[in-house]
């Protein structure tokens, strides 16, 4: 970079910081306008009509993706010129693959971490024995000083051992070859993606970033040629030369199919009645038998929800349980698996020590599982400065947690309709048994790790996990599996549920057909106005919106985002069942800074006092409980929170990915999500987002005025409320900077 470019990004950034932001600061005030039913002006309100596609303003794409889908240059378009080449070829022509490329928003050394760092070693042993030789990229956006002049920086070895990060030293990973790269676009430009890719075959799209917290969240595995496209933008994120350059590979996702079932005619002769052999847990959608939905009784909001006991479960009929002797390293029937199924892994605790015990096998310049210990007041406010700066989320830093309280609330039946219109793919005989031989499956820890060779052996692994254990009931089970890391010892309120309704972390899709899918991102923008608006992101979720015939679930931990609000308003007016899930308190802090579009209460509010008497019924708004709760808890509490970004049309079209419905996600950062076409996949998710949360049971607020309370009319507590007051934005910046400092909330 020449001395000029450098001078030109610092100039820029100093401008942006002390013009552009206090003058957008000023300007753009919250959620100042809104649809009024029937298209009339409220009093003193003055209406303006929502984003228009066609407007001559829109920029719907980037210049870099724009001229990556009209070039001529793809697998497709060569083999169409030259029907004599091999894909092979024509690939080796344009890319190179055989590398796993990991993509995060936030990375902090942590348990979650070390399953990302083990498996890297788990990785690199493979390899060795393979004779082969693995590239990995990881990409993140840790805030630096360094991507004022330079956005993306290649990120020194040194740096990456230090104990904020610690991935492996190149000793550990002898036949890794790893580059880092930290991404941020300043100001306000974070690379939010969350995604990883490997072999140019699989990808995984997720919320999560890599950290620990008490954050329920949505991955996706996905095949087929949208991984060309994942892949795409992978390369386009990555931007600097790549070190070492990518191999070549004669099977790109475009040509080489589905992994495990290529054509029809395997896919016939590996499934019978249903099942396929080797017994996985994938099943032929033609072969399953249809089953009347779970149904709740009717009840009056603020009483918590009884399950119906006459629950007609046919789901044992389609599927056998599968052997997990197969495909497992380290079988179930073990001697020693006998011994610690009753429960003697330790969650990734004793590894990290965060025990107070150091394990004997850590490496001396290793850190694990910091965030809580071994940090000095300089270390946690750079620490906490640098996670809010890159992720926005003053939540989920190194603070003091309060306690939490109770209360009970209940489900609105219009909901339950449309969550009991889900289906479950696995069959209850294989929830309650996960494993054939009907013992304890031990749990992949840090501690403990359990590599499994195929999808099925995940599944069972991970349904055992939430299973319960001698002694325990179900509930207990799930209270167990959500305390994980960070809230050991914390106590579920939920009362027992009815077999039918148990967690299924890991939700299977029955073979199908290809269906329309497509990416729909944005590109991240760092000066601190609201002109970055229109990308095919926001128009997709606006459309769906506008055009939904039915209803939208949408899904989020924070929903404030300016065009969206009216867009809800109009949809709901319109007679279209509106269900809105997001996070109680989540990101407060944030929310209420300026240019940021307010809180989930005091959206929740707003949005049913707009909304006129006949579409009231028609907006069914959420805050996320967890499975074993009967109250949403307050996110500055951090025992039960919600980070999933998903939204669902008319029960066949899904949007799922790293994008939030806030101002921060439509406006400034790096987003990248899909969207797709299937009522089969679809109801997949209804039925999981349902069965892994009781938000649709305990989280329903008032119709009247968007505020959830109890049964005895109390608000939750802790909360800020729907009123902040005038001087709310000071009440920011002063929790903003305690936050950061790592002293609680304001």
């Amino acid at each position: 970079m020449t001395f000029l470019t450098s001078l030109e990004a610092i100039v820029t950034f100093i401008v942006q910081v002390f013009v552009i932001f206090p003058y957008s600061a000023l300007t753009i005030q919250r959620q100042k306008v809104l649809i009024n039913p029937g298209g009339s002006k409220r009093e003193g309100v003055e209406t303006t009509p929502l984003i228009e596609s066609h407007s001559p303003r829109v920029i719907m794409i980037s210049d870099k993706v724009y001229k990556l889908c009209t070039s001529m240059e793809t697998v497709s378009t060569l083999l169409a010129n030259d029907p004599t080449l091999a894909p092979g070829d024509a690939w080796k022509q344009l890319y190179g693959s055989h590398v796993v490329i990991l993509a995060t928003n936030y990375w902090i050394n942590s348990v979650a971490s070390k399953y990302v760092t083990d498996a890297m070693k788990e990785l690199s042993r493979r390899a060795g024995e393979r004779g082969k030789r693995i590239i990995f990229k990881l990409e993140y956006d840790r805030g630096s000083a360094k991507q004022v002049p330079e956005p993306h920086y290649i990120v020194s070895e040194n740096e990456y051992l230090g104990k904020a990060v610690a991935l492996p030293a190149k000793d550990e990973i002898p036949n890794l070859d790893l580059q880092v790269i930290n991404y941020h676009r300043p100001l306000l430009g974070t690379f939010h993606c969350k995604y990883m890719l490997v072999d140019r075959k699989y990808a995984i799209l997720q919320s999560n970033n890599i950290q620990d917290n008490d954050n329920m969240e949505m991955m996706t595995h996905l095949e087929g040629p949208i991984v060309d496209s994942l892949y795409d933008m992978a390369l386009i994120s990555w931007h600097k030369k790549l070190e070492p350059p990518l191999p070549s590979h004669s099977s790109p996702a475009v040509h080489g199919g589905l992994e495990s079932i290529r054509n029809s005619s395997q896919r016939e002769s590996l499934f019978q009645n249903g099942m396929r052999n080797r017994d996985s847990a994938v099943v032929l959608s033609k072969n399953r038998k249809s089953c009347k939905s779970y149904v709740y009784d009717p009840q009056a909001i603020n009483r918590s929800g009884v399950l119906n006991g006459g629950l007609d479960i046919c789901r044992s009929n389609f599927l056998a349980t599968p052997s997990m002797l197969e495909g497992i390293i380290r079988p179930a029937d073990s001697l020693q698996a006998r011994k610690n199924a009753a429960g003697d892994t330790t969650d990734g605790i004793e590894s990290t020590g965060l025990n107070g015990v150091k394990s004997q096998t850590e490496s001396e310049n290793v850190y694990h599982g910091f965030e809580t210990r071994d940090l000095g007041k300089a270390e946690i406010l750079q620490e906490n400065t640098r996670a809010v700066v890159t992720s926005g989320d003053f939540e989920h830093i190194a603070h003091k947690m309060p306690d939490s309280g109770g209360g009970l609330c209940g489900p609105d039946p219009v909901s339950d309709q449309f969550f009991n219109s889900g289906e479950q793919v696995l069959p209850q005989s294989q929830i309650e048994h996960p494993s054939s031989t009907n013992s304890q499956l031990l749990e992949h820890t840090t501690d403990d790790p359990h590599y499994d060779d195929d999808i099925a052996g995940e599944v069972a692994r991970v349904q055992s996990a939430v299973s319960p254990k001698e002694g325990e009931s179900r509930i207990e089970a799930v209270t167990r599996h959500l305390n994980h890391t960070k809230n050991v010892g914390f106590k579920g309120s939920a009362p027992e549920f009815a077999l039918g309704e148990e967690m299924t972390p890991y939700i299977p899709h029955p073979t199908h057909e290809l269906f329309p899918i497509a990416m729909v991102c944005r590109e991240p923008y760092g000066t601190p106005n609201h002109s970055s608006v229109y990308n095919p992101q926001n128009e997709v979720w606006l459309s769906a919106l506008r055009n939904a015939k039915k209803n939208v679930f949408i899904q989020s931990p924070t929903l404030n985002a300016e065009p969206l609000v009216p867009a809800i308003i109009e949809a709901c007016e319109r007679g279209i069942d509106i269900y809105c899930y997001t996070c109680l308190g989540y990101n407060d802090t944030g929310e209420l800074l300026p240019m940021q579009g307010g809180t989930n209460e005091m959206i929740a509010h707003k949005l049913y006092t707009s909304l006129s008497p006949s579409a009231k019924p028609h907006l069914h708004y959420f805050f996320y409980t967890g499975k074993d709760q009967t109250v949403p808890i307050i996110a500055k509490k951090k025992k039960r929170s919600c980070h999933i970004k998903v939204m669902i049309v008319d029960e066949h079209i899904g949007i799922q990915g790293n994008g939030n419905q806030d101002t921060q996600s439509w406006y400034h950062s790096q987003e990248t999500n899909v969207m797709f076409d299937s009522e089969e996949v679809c109801r997949g998710w209804i039925d999981g987002l349902r069965r892994n949360q009781n938000t649709h049971v305990y989280g329903e607020v008032s119709k009247n005025d968007g505020i959830w309370r109890d049964g005895e009319g109390r608000e939750a507590e802790g909360v800020i409320g729907v009123d902040p007051g005038r001087f709310s934005w000071a009440k920011g910046f002063i929790g903003a900077i305690n936050r950061v400092r790592g002293t609680g909330d304001f």
